[in-house]
């Protein structure tokens, strides 16, 4: 017997908040990639491939679960414009289960399902390139301790699409994403714009019982659960900044509740440290650019803070949203300590060498994953990092303060320095051109050779950074 735990939680929420939609059926079903990882830990890795593909690419039902998939209903800030007309437009929640770890639940959501009432127009397809940089992006992010949702599954679809931004007619695909909630800040957005407060209760009562259970005793509810969601999107921010990681579209439904990352389009990685580094061509502002997501998603987190107000007034939920800061300073060198394997030392030492880093990072333009790649470990890796390309970079004056700061910091006991990992002169990486050179000969040969090498070499790195599923 399957070991999978399905659930329905979502539809506690009642039909006003989802509409119950059919899937595209597709002329094509090619298995392109599945997380078995992810599989086995919700009890599915038993599937065969083409009962992977009957749930998964033909949405047939998972035992237990939606009879039916939902598309969800949330309006959304789109570049600080709001747009009440958003909405699952190209995908839906198709499944909910507990995980068989911890028990916590899990959506199944897609991308490039077909059609919904949400579409505006749209053919509600998506393009395979877009899943394959999406099943990169997530294994990569995973790999450098970002709290990211799963590409669970890519199967390609066999039509042909037309897109602007991309050579045409181009092949589809449909992405099914594992995560935590798909229920967004545009979520509350849509109840607060259409004045349902009633609706709005109903939400945070769901999202305190689902996701937040220790507040449900809480003394003000709307006031604790604002907080706990700055929290957690507060260290996401962190954490995009440690990895050197740009999402490109931080609008306000691309922000979820649980402060898990997700939905990804044009993101980039950095070479080197610039906070002006921008992943979306049509961003002329640079409004997300790297260095501004951090302002981005307390920008984003205000707007929550002003849906809730029908709920609890402003001077109530003013000092739970500016938590936003704090958490976030203390989150940075924590997700930097995480990124070097070093244990913490105190809030005053793990600062200094904060300090120290990023200065050195932006003169010496020293390239951003080598850097934290040659001093995993801090001083105990100087001999490696010693042989390094980038070894210049570390005998000038620049480097002084982060080689002192690092002389202080002790790896974490699991840190394996001696993994196969770090005998490599250069770490795996993710940047434009390379993911360019993984998608040139699918889309020439379909030859997924790259791809699946970049996958072994993602795992090998997760491995050597003690990531667990």
């Amino acid at each position: 017997m399957t070991p999978f735990r399905p659930a329905r939680n979502h539809e506690a929420l009642g039909d006003d908040f989802y509409d119950r939609v059919r899937p595209a059926e597709f002329p094509q079903t090619i298995l392109r990639h599945r997380d078995q990882r992810w599989a086995r830990r919700v009890g599915l890795d038993h599937l065969t491939d083409a009962e992977w593909v009957a749930h998964f690419a033909r949405f047939e039902p998972l035992p237990g679960s939606f009879p039916e998939p939902l598309a969800l209903r949330y309006h959304g800030h789109q570049f600080r414009t709001y747009n009440p007309d958003l909405g699952d437009g190209r995908g839906f929640l198709f499944a909910q289960c507990h995980d068989l770890e911890d028990g916590r639940l899990l959506d199944f959501g897609t991308k490039g399902s077909g059609r919904t009432p949400w579409s505006r127009g749209g053919d509600g397809r998506l393009t395979l390139k877009g899943g394959v940089r999406e099943v990169l992006a997530t294994e990569m992010l995973e790999a450098l301790g970002v709290y990211t949702s799963k590409s669970f599954s890519l199967v390609e679809t066999g039509e042909e699409l037309w897109r602007g931004d991309e050579p045409s007619p181009t092949r589809s695909a449909v992405l099914v994403r594992l995560s935590h909630s798909h229920i967004r800040i545009g979520t509350f957005q849509r109840l607060a714009f259409l004045e349902e407060t009633q609706s709005l209760e109903t939400l945070l009562d769901y999202c305190i019982a689902t996701y937040y259970p220790h507040l449900a005793e809480a003394d003000d509810r709307p006031a604790a659960f604002l907080e706990a969601v700055t929290e957690k999107v507060a260290v996401l921010g962190a954490q995009w900044i440690a990895a050197g990681f740009v999402h490109g579209v931080l609008n306000t439904d691309n922000i979820n509740i649980t402060g898990e990352s997700f939905d990804y389009g044009p993101w980039r990685f950095l070479p080197a440290y610039d906070p002006a580094f921008t992943a979306a061509y049509f961003d002329e502002t640079g409004l997300y650019s790297f260095g501004r997501q951090p302002d981005t998603l307390a920008w984003n987190l205000t707007r929550l803070a002003e849906c809730l107000l029908p709920l609890a007034p402003a001077e109530r939920l003013e000092p739970a949203l500016n938590t936003v800061w704090p958490v976030f300073q203390k989150a940075l060198p924590a997700a930097i300590l995480k990124r070097l394997g070093l244990q913490p030392r105190g809030e005053e030492a793990d600062s200094a060498l904060v300090s120290a880093l990023f200065p050195f990072l932006s003169s010496s333009q020293a390239p951003y994953e080598q850097f934290f790649f040659d001093w995993y470990g801090g001083a105990l890796s100087a001999r490696r990092a010693a042989r390094s390309p980038a070894a210049g970079h570390y005998t000038s004056e620049a480097f002084r303060p982060v080689a002192d700061a690092l002389e202080a910091f002790a790896p974490v006991e699991t840190a394996d320095l001696d993994h196969p990992y770090f005998a490599r002169a250069t770490p795996r990486t993710m940047l434009i051109d390379e993911m360019e050179d993984i998608w040139a000969p699918i889309a020439e040969n379909d030859d997924w050779s790259a791809f699946d090498e970049a996958l072994a070499e993602i795992a090998t790195m997760r491995d050597a950074h003690g990531i667990k599923p």
